[in-house]
């Protein structure tokens, strides 16, 4: 399986979307800043996720996601 998530970074408030093969261990990268992108930003909380059965899936909604309709569709499924 593969996921495509949302973060939000308690600490400034914006969004960060991503994906991965597992959920769990990505997050706690996050959380403890080992990724490149977002260590300076953390923690972090994980308000929305989507599953799919390909990466080939999941890294297109991933990439629609971070264009400019697909965060209005984002905003609109979290109802901010």
């Amino acid at each position: 399986m593969f996921y495509v998530y949302v973060l939000k970074s308690l600490k400034n408030g914006r969004h960060y979307t991503g994906s991965t093969n597992n959920l769990e261990r990505r997050f706690k990268e996050h959380n403890i800043g080992q990724t490149k992108y977002t260590s300076y930003a953390g923690p972090f909380e994980l308000i929305y996720n989507e599953t799919y059965n390909t990466k080939l899936e999941a890294s297109k909604r991933e990439k629609f996601l971070k264009t400019g309709k697909g965060r209005e569709v984002l905003k609109e499924m979290l109802g901010s």
